[in-house]
């Protein structure tokens, strides 16, 4: 049987007269498109107002508040969509920002990426992401790529930053001293302190510890911190208690080698100190099918708190580094610096970390880590 094609049956709407109340009555959605003037007829503001306000231009910082919330629920109402390509026109700007990560599913990236969302979807810009996987060349090439797709700036995670770039650049992470480049990064003097004493708290002396890879961003500076706090705090490292992750994988399978290693040393350790919460939960699995029990015989500590750190069995005790809120950052320091580029910004925004405490660390006990014969 054929089928019959399907058909809009048009009708003409004759709207009805609408009494007097003092204002205007709203523009009908669903006769055209709401445009701009329309929005300002009906808000019984000036054109220039309500694109100031929408636009959240540096401008519009003088307007009431109450006056920018009439103009938003009147967006919100009639489904307004300014044009892009009038408004980029107007400004020279793409509304976009690149955005380069090591690697976009391992947890670290995944928290950053996810603050600078937000931010950038409240503020109406959209991005670009790219993962380099350490590799130098990447590196290099795709903050050119993301130049020649006009972004209006770029945010680096984890990331050694070394070019002089002519849109506005925030790095997390970062570490190095560029012209015209904000880092963000976590205070890793006192990352080390929380852990280390927290560590020495419970009884703990012979501490292990795993060390980034030598392409991380943060493991020089990670590392430097923890020798002067434990420097500091008459901790001995024993170099054969110290471990070293390898490869560019973002799985647990890293810390799981190091670990291994660490027990095949031969010396005996009863805590361990991961780089990452990924690597300290390889760790877990590598001494359970040694034998050992943690927190009981080998306590553990990580490092970001991601969001799986909470839900592992045991929960792991950790540094949270306040990475979805350290990309939020970077997105709002990156934007005040497109839209205002005389503003002074100081060139580094130092975050403190927090030491949460779950169940992977307790009281030193009398059985500690060795290798089995």
């Amino acid at each position: 049987m054929p089928t019959r094609p399907a058909c809009a049956r048009l009708r003409t709407v004759t709207a009805k007269k609408s009494k007097r109340t003092g204002a205007e009555p709203a523009p009908r959605a669903d006769r055209k498109p709401m445009n701009l003037k329309k929005l300002a007829e009906y808000l019984d503001l000036s054109p220039a107002t309500v694109s100031l306000v929408i636009n959240r231009s540096s401008v519009a910082d003088s307007i009431p508040q109450e006056t920018k919330d009439r103009i938003f629920a009147a967006v919100r109402k009639f489904k307004y969509r300014p044009s892009f390509f009038a408004r980029s026109l107007r400004t020279q700007r793409s509304f976009t920002v690149g955005v380069i990560v090591p690697e976009v599913s391992d947890g670290y990236s995944a928290s950053v990426m996810s603050g600078v969302e937000d931010y950038l979807l409240q503020e109406g810009y959209f991005y670009f992401v790219a993962s380099h996987r350490h590799r130098p060349d990447l590196i290099d090439e795709y903050p050119r790529m993301f130049l020649e797709r006009s972004v209006d700036g770029l945010i680096a995670a984890d990331t050694p930053w070394h070019l002089n770039l002519s849109v506005p650049v925030v790095t997390i992470s970062g570490h190095n001293d560029m012209k015209g480049v904000t880092n963000i990064a976590i205070n890793h003097q006192r990352a080390a302190e929380v852990a280390i004493k927290h560590l020495m708290h419970l009884g703990h002396r012979q501490i292990a510890f795993i060390k980034g890879q030598a392409f991380s961003s943060d493991t020089e500076i990670r590392w430097s911190n923890i020798e002067r706090v434990a420097q500091q705090q008459g901790l001995t490292i024993d170099h054969h208690l110290v471990a070293q992750l390898e490869g560019d994988s973002p799985s647990p399978e890293l810390g799981y080698k190091a670990t291994k290693s660490l027990l095949a040393s031969g010396a005996p350790f009863s805590a361990l100190f991961a780089f990452n919460d990924i690597s300290a939960m390889g760790a877990i699995r590598a001494l359970r099918e040694t034998g050992l029990h943690v927190p009981e015989d080998v306590s553990v500590v990580g490092f970001d708190d991601i969001q799986s750190a909470a839900y592992q069995n045991p929960p792991l005790t950790t540094v949270r580094q306040p990475l979805r809120e350290m990309g939020r950052a970077a997105a709002e320091i990156l934007l005040k610096r497109i839209n205002r580029p005389g503003l002074g910004l100081h060139d580094k925004h130092v975050v403190e970390p927090e030491l949460i405490v779950r169940s992977t660390t307790g009281p030193y006990g009398r059985k500690i880590a060795r290798p089995r014969p």
